[in-house]
């Protein structure tokens, strides 16, 4: 390792110092370390590897100091040769043991990813839907992957650097002081020299690639934001696409302008901490020359001391930042550990019970729910605000009791706010309850297991959300088991199979970011066929029909009422049209449910139910008697 490396070293853990003087939590290190228990044998071997190979690393030089004496004293010629096979064989040995040390240290750090990778995505596929709700994505996907990698690099790269580089500085510095302590003493005096301006230049330009980094995110959100379908349309209809490109081109301005600065600091630091070196070595030959000359030191005992500066001032350097990377290390794992502890508000029980056979009942029982508050299902940290919001826990439902018997349709209607889609929600457990029970086959769903309550309950939102995959994935969905000839049928009951046998690719075309390249109706109807391959006995349309044109909406209908037939349905409408047949309707307002009956009933009751329905029907022309 040149002088040149190694000034590049010091640059690097320069820049990446973070300046974090928080202490080291014991519970952190615990916990890291029941991470690292599966890789213990790796990670043993690791070690080892990294003490033999700086040991080899200090051996070189001195061999070759013993084959400049060997010449300089004419000595037998078999020993010249048998030295250089020795360094020969000792940088293939160091080649060989490079190559081990690197599979070792790429199997300890990408198993530790994968780890924590997989614990953290199974910990937040297990959060509350409120959870999503409040986090940025860009936040937690940067758990996922930067924090994740972060700590991976405390085994693979930290903790052997810190084992290699102390065993290399201290056998470097126990040869340099047996070869000449005065050499190594005025070596050594040249060290804040080397570190000092690597430290200064490296917060320079660390700074310097915060901003640019501040500048490449603030592009990359607004790339993702203006390049989806959605974000795009909106900039087209109200958005002014000059403003939008003088914004992107200021901000990619400034990265080059940062580019540029940072390209020119690191040159002038590496030509001056080159400069340094030069001036150690010629320190080393001139003083030892001296030395030599004098019959003070042999010819080969400078020319080891040359070649052992290098490998006493890297180390020296990485150690020097050894203390600020392992803290940049623990700081990501209390990142990852952070969503870790963040306990899932809706949990299955230890030993949960199933949905029993056969068609079943759905009920709820004095059924009262508020919202959790900010700091009982997020982190300030993923929504990337200062201090969560406290506000929640104000009562949405207020004792809210009905029973959809088995095979039965009931509606829920009602206006925009009133409860309708927070009462579906607790039926798959989207939510629990503060108060009362909400039950499938008379099992409250507390007491079910998340899977029973998968295959017995479907449902379809407003929204009709699909996958940046094909038809085929996101109807497999439901059921992954499911033939071809069982897919063809859902899709003809839900009026798109002359649809999807007109496309190039049929069944494997990619709907597109949130299925995007379908139209809305298409969109909810591939979501309704969706459900329909699920053949769940408790279904749930949450305005299902809400983006269909008339056509459309008669189809899917018709399709509805073939995959309803014996199943029971909660279904949410602000079209009441849609809601006629439905064996009891709910009116729901201000979370409590202030009537219900049928159709005909609420009608002649002349209340809620009649006002809203005088209100749709009002521009209709009445309906012409019949001749």
């Amino acid at each position: 390792m040149d002088m040149e490396v190694t000034a590049w070293m010091s640059l690097h853990h320069a820049m990446n110092a973070k300046n974090d003087s928080r202490p080291f939590s014991r519970a952190t290190l615990a916990r890291i370390s029941r991470f690292a228990r599966p890789h213990r044998r790796l990670l043993v071997a690791f070690l080892l590897l990294s003490v033999v190979m700086a040991v080899l690393a200090v051996a070189t030089p001195v061999l070759a100091g013993r084959v400049v004496n060997a010449i300089v004293d004419h000595s037998d010629s078999s020993i010249v040769i048998r030295l250089a096979i020795l360094i020969a064989v000792l940088a293939l040995a160091e080649g060989g043991l490079g190559l081990l040390n690197r599979w070792l240290s790429a199997r300890i750090g990408e198993g530790l990813i994968l780890d924590l990778r997989t614990a953290v995505f199974d910990h937040v596929q297990r959060m509350p839907v409120a959870f999503f709700t409040r986090t940025r994505t860009g936040a937690l996907v940067s758990r996922l992957n930067n924090d994740v990698i972060g700590a991976q690099r405390a085994f693979s790269d930290t903790l052997s650097g810190v084992v290699s580089n102390l065993v290399t500085l201290l056998l470097t510095f126990a040869v340099m002081v047996g070869i000449s302590w005065q050499i190594t003493l005025l070596a050594l005096l040249l060290l804040p020299v080397f570190v000092l301006p690597a430290r200064r230049m490296g917060t320079r330009l660390a700074r310097l690639e915060r901003e640019a980094a501040a500048h490449d995110a603030a592009m990359s959100t607004q790339m993702t934001e203006r390049f989806s379908a959605p974000g795009a349309t909106l900039v087209k209809l109200f958005g002014r696409p000059s403003r939008e490109s003088a914004e992107f081109a200021a901000r990619a301005r400034r990265v080059r302008d940062i580019g540029v600065r940072t390209a020119m600091v690191q040159h002038v630091f590496i030509t001056a901490l080159t400069m340094v070196s030069a001036l150690a070595l010629a320190l080393v030959y001139g003083l030892g020359g001296w030395f030599s000359l004098r019959g003070d030191l042999d010819a080969g005992a400078v020319v080891a001391l040359a070649l052992l500066l290098t490998r006493l001032y890297a180390p020296l350097t990485a150690l020097a930042s050894a203390r600020v990377e392992v803290m940049s290390a623990l700081v990501s794992f209390e990142r990852v550990f952070e969503v870790l502890d963040l306990e899932p508000l809706v949990a299955e029980k230890p030993e949960p019970r199933t949905v029993p056979d056969g068609p079943v009942a759905v009920e709820f029982d004095r059924v009262r729910f508020a919202y959790p508050s900010a700091d009982k299902v997020s982190l300030a940290s993923l929504e990337e605000v200062a201090t969560l919001d406290t506000r929640g826990g104000v009562e949405v439902l207020h004792e809210v009791s009905f029973r959809a018997e088995p095979g039965q349709t009931v509606a829920l209607v009602g206006s925009s706010g009133a409860g309708k889609s927070t009462i579906a929600q607790l039926l798959p457990r989207l939510y629990d309850a503060d108060s009362g029970a909400v039950r499938i086959g008379g099992v409250d769903v507390r007491d079910l297991s998340f899977a029973s309550i998968r295959d017995t309950l479907g449902m379809v939102t407003q929204d009709g959300h699909l996958f940046h995959e094909s038809i085929r994935d996101n109807l497999l969905l439901a059921r992954p088991e499911a033939t071809e000839e069982e897919l063809w049928d859902v899709l003809r009951r839900a009026r798109l199979d002359t649809l999807i046998k007109g496309l190039p690719d049929g069944l494997d075309t990619i709907v597109g970011e949130r299925g995007y390249r379908l139209s809305g109706g298409e969109r909810q109807r591939l979501t309704i066929a969706r459900l329909l391959l699920a053949r769940q006995r408790v279904v749930i349309l949450d305005e299902a029909t809400a983006h269909l044109d008339s056509t459309s909406e008669a189809a899917v209908q018709e399709a509805l009422a073939e995959a309803l037939d014996g199943r029971t349905a909660v279904v949410i409408a602000h079209r009441l049209s849609t809601v006629r047949a439905a064996d009891l309707i709910l009116v729901v307002e201000a979370g409590r449910i202030v009537e219900r009956g049928t159709h005909t009933e609420l009608l002649a009751a002349g209340g809620r139910y009649a006002e809203l329905y005088r209100t749709q029907f009002a521009d209709q022309p009445p309906l012409e008697p019949v001749a």
